[in-house]
C-alpha cells in the first residue's frame, strides 16, 4: 500500500491504544454477537471503546447496539461516530448509518469496498480509545485483506477467531487461522460460540450440539483458547429490545442490562483473557 495512504491512518488512529479484529471463517457463527459482548464487557470494566463494522454488505452492529436509527454527523475534522452511551465511552461506525434506507443493499466491487474501509480509518474521528474492535464479514475476502494492509502501520493487537462446535464451522475456521498466519496477523485466540443452550427458566446449560471442537482446534494450531459462550435466549431478547428507543432510565440502558445478564460473568472472564493476551 502506498505511503500516502498509510500515513493518514497512522495519524488518525494515534489515540487508539489497542486494535482487535474479530474474524470467522463461516457466516452465522455469531461473530457480531461476540464483538458486541466484548465491547460491552470492556466498557463495563472502565475502558473507552469503539466498534468499526466493516461487514459492508450485512452491517448488523447498529441494530445490535440499539442505535440503528441514529445518524453520523460531519465535523470539520471528519465523521463523528455514533455514541451508544450518554458518557461517550462507547462509540461505533458502520455503513448502516450511511444508507438512505436501512433495507438498501450494498452491491460493490472490491475497489469500492477497500476505499470505504480506508475512509472509515482516516475520516472517522475516533479520538482517544482504549480499544477499537473491528467486526468483519465471514471468510477471507477483499475486506479482510484491506483492513490488514491498512492497519500494518499501527500494528493491531491481534485477531479473535470465532467458531461454533460443529465440524463444518471448524473446517472453515481453520482457513481463517491459516489466513492470519499468511498475512502475519497475531492470533489472540479462539472463542467457541453457541457452546450449549442456557435454559431461560432454570439457567441450566445443555449441549444441544457437540462441544469442545473449538478448544481442540486451538490446540491443533497452538493458539490460545479464550473460552466458550452458550446460547442465551435472554441475551437475544435483549438485543431485539435494544432496537427500541431507550428511556432516560439508566438502569435499562444496554450496558446496564448486559451487566445483569447470565452471559456477563462468563464473557467477563473471556474479556480478561483477551486483555491479558494483549498486555
Amino acid at each position: 500500500m502506498a505511503e500516502e495512504t498509510i500515513s493518514p491512518i497512522i495519524t488518525n488512529l494515534a489515540g487508539v491504544k489497542h486494535i482487535i479484529i474479530v474474524l470467522s471463517g463461516k457466516g452465522g457463527v455469531g461473530k457480531s454477537s461476540i464483538t458486541t459482548q466484548l465491547a460491552l464487557c470492556l466498557v463495563n470494566k472502565g475502558n473507552k471503546v469503539g466498534v468499526l463494522d466493516i461487514d459492508l454488505t450485512g452491517p448488523s452492529i447498529p441494530r445490535m447496539l440499539g442505535v440503528a436509527e441514529k445518524q453520523v454527523h460531519q465535523a470539520s475534522t471528519g465523521w463523528i461516530p455514533v455514541y451508544v452511551d450518554e458518557n461517550q465511552q462507547f462509540c461505533c461506525m458502520s455503513i448502516g448509518f450511511l444508507l438512505q434506507r436501512k433495507d438498501d443493499s450494498v452491491v460493490w466491487r472490491g475497489p469500492k469496498k477497500n476505499s470505504m474501509i480506508r475512509q472509515f480509518l482516516t475520516d472517522v474521528c475516533w479520538g482517544e480509545l482504549d480499544y477499537l474492535i473491528v467486526d468483519t464479514p465471514p471468510g477471507t475476502s477483499d475486506e479482510h485483506i484491506s483492513i490488514v494492509e491498512s492497519l500494518k502501520g499501527v500494528k493491531p493487537g491481534g485477531a479473535i477467531i470465532v467458531t461454533t462446535p460443529q465440524a463444518v464451522a471448524l473446517a472453515d475456521v481453520r482457513k481463517e487461522l491459516n489466513f492470519c498466519k499468511k498475512v502475519d496477523l497475531p492470533i489472540l485466540g479462539v472463542i467457541e460460540n453457541m457452546s450449549g443452550f442456557v435454559c431461560p427458566h432454570c439457567a441450566e446449560c445443555t449441549n444441544l450440539f457437540s462441544t469442545g471442537g473449538g478448544e481442540a482446534m486451538a490446540r491443533e494450531f497452538e493458539v490460545d483458547f479464550l473460552g466458550r459462550v452458550p446460547i442465551d435466549p435472554s441475551f437475544i431478547l435483549m438485543l431485539e429490545q435494544s432496537s427500541i428507543p431507550e428511556s432516560n432510565d439508566l438502569k435499562n440502558t444496554l450496558l446496564a442490562k448486559y451487566s445483569r445478564s447470565n452471559l456477563f460473568t462468563a464473557f467477563s472472564q473471556i474479556t480478561d483473557n483477551v486483555v491479558a493476551k494483549i498486555s
